[in-house]
């Protein structure tokens, strides 16, 4: 990583020429790097850096592919809300430490109403007629007059080219302007105002003494609610991610072999390269749990040993370059085969996520695949003496709950656990929709130290998780691509790794 030269211009409107020049009202010294090599810039370097630069502005730009979909959220938001002024933020930078920051991820209110995804952006709904203005407040290109696209830590020849002003809008077709200038209007603005809380605290400053903690919940509600339903945009996205995610798996069953050499973390980091290379990133900390690790819900830790002869409860995803995330889960057996207490286990859970999915229906109640998948799982336990029956005991003092441990899904989009502000009513206590996207995710999980189970069944656990679409006229399984029965899976793994060899 190079080390910068004399980062960061303090104000925008600072000469480059160093810190020898008078300073003024408007203009700073550029901050040195206390151990920086470079003491200063002198006023012919910062002259000659001025000029001599071919015209780059990108021309020809086309609306990107969510731009009629990113309209039509920006309509239903200033129905929800006439008269107010909306303001919705990006987000910032995040320092990692001292001087490295973590990759940028726009906030999902931001990126869902604008496509856009770059830090500092806000957008602006202010109240005009019968609706709203929407502007998009961006940073504009680096400035070449005052040394910042080569002085600062953020500048173009550090970071990377940002777009234009008027690329901007020809891009998401919205009017843009200096975000630089933001913060001055809203302190002057006037009437009712709501912004997104929690990703940009200058914007939040600004407006310190016109929002309210109440009003400013409504609005992210809304924006979670307005997600629950999937265009035919986001549907299409979520079916790459998918996909890509399905490649993924494949490119770890066939390196199981040097994941037992090694760790998990030969398989997060196999999945992660799948991630990289057709999508943004992976849209959560992969879960690549072998042994005794498959019973942690959240293991992403992934230093572990890879067995043959255990299970690898894989819960991973690809995000799409426009931020949808899969989610899907399977888990496989290490050696190819699995054992007999493996496969009573896996089939069990098999079974409850059948029975889930067949309750994902339009008209449904959204706890209905919950309840019919912990169903199942209450029988076989049961079934196999580790809790003592009747069934509808059992489900009613969430005796399963032992080891069953989480909820049977969740909503899927932009976030892996999307709509999550959404209120009770209109999501756990609502009715599924055509357009909506759903994770069915049963589990069993029996602790390496759980002794009120026999022994066999220690440290295995075992989840199955597929990302479902509700239809018109019943469900679509997107993640369909994986096989599930444990049959099937052991076959494909075969085919895979036959392939491989």
């Amino acid at each position: 990583m190079a080390d910068e030269l004399t980062p960061v211009v303090s104000d925008l409107a600072a000469d480059a020429a160093g810190p020898e020049t008078p300073e003024t009202e408007s203009e700073e010294p550029i901050k040195q790097r206390k151990n920086g090599l470079y003491p200063g810039v002198s006023d012919e370097l910062a002259e000659n850096m001025k000029s001599g630069w071919a015209d780059t502005e990108l021309r020809g730009l086309e609306l990107i592919p969510q731009a009629a979909e990113t309209a039509a959220r920006r309509s239903a938001l200033s129905a929800r809300f006439p008269g107010e002024r909306l303001v919705i933020p990006a987000g910032n930078l995040k320092t990692r430490s001292n001087d490295t920051e973590y990759p940028f991820r726009a906030s999902v209110e931001y990126a869902y109403l604008t496509g856009n995804q770059t830090e500092d952006g806000v957008l602006v709904l202010e109240p005009k007629g019968e609706g709203h203005q929407a502007t998009i407040y961006l940073l504009p290109r680096s400035d070449r007059e005052n040394g910042e696209f080569w002085l600062s830590g953020q500048g173009e020849l550090w970071v990377g080219r940002r777009h234009s002003l008027t690329e901007a809008e020809k891009l998401y077709g919205i009017p843009a302007s200096d975000v630089r200038e933001l913060a001055d209007k809203l302190r002057e603005a006037t009437g009712p105002v709501r912004v997104v809380r929690g990703f940009d605290a200058g914007i939040e400053a600004a407006l310190t003494d016109k929002v309210t903690a109440e009003r400013d919940e409504e609005l992210r509600v809304f924006l979670s609610e307005a997600r629950l339903v999937k265009d035919d945009f986001e549907i299409g996205e979520l079916q790459k991610a998918v996909d890509s995610t399905v490649r993924g798996f494949e490119d770890v069953v066939k390196v199981l072999d040097k994941a037992e050499a090694t760790s998990e973390r030969y398989i997060e980091g196999t999945f992660f390269l799948r991630a990289r290379v057709e999508g943004n990133d992976v849209g959560y900390g992969s879960i690549c749990a072998a042994g005794p690790h498959a019973c942690t819900l959240h293991w992403v830790r992934n230093d572990g040993a890879v067995r043959s002869g255990e299970l690898l409860l894989l819960d991973a995803g690809v995000e799409t370059h426009t931020y949808y995330t899969a989610d899907v889960t399977r888990t496989l057996p290490i050696n190819g085969r699995y054992s007999e207490i493996q496969k009573k286990i896996y089939d069990a859970v098999y079974d409850a996520q059948e029975a889930g999915i067949a309750a994902v229906q339009p008209g449904a109640k959204y706890r209905d695949f919950h309840d019919a998948s912990q169903r199942v799982l209450a029988e076989r336990l049961v079934e196999w003496g580790l809790v003592e029956g009747p069934v509808e005991r059992v489900l009613e003092l969430g005796l399963q709950r032992r080891w069953t441990l989480h909820g049977t899904g969740h909503m899927l989009g932009m976030d892996v656990h999307d709509c999550a502000a959404a209120r009770v009513e209109s999501y756990v206590d609502g009715t599924l929709e055509a357009g909506m996207v759903l994770t069915v995710e049963p589990g069993l999980y029996f602790q390496a130290d759980d002794l009120t189970v026999p022994e066999e069944y220690r440290g295995i656990g075992v989840r199955i998780e597929d990302d479902i679409l509700v239809t018109a006229d019943g469900n679509r399984n997107l993640s369909a691509g994986l096989p599930r029965r444990s049959d099937e899976v052991e076959a494909w793994m075969a085919g895979l790794q036959g392939d491989h060899s």
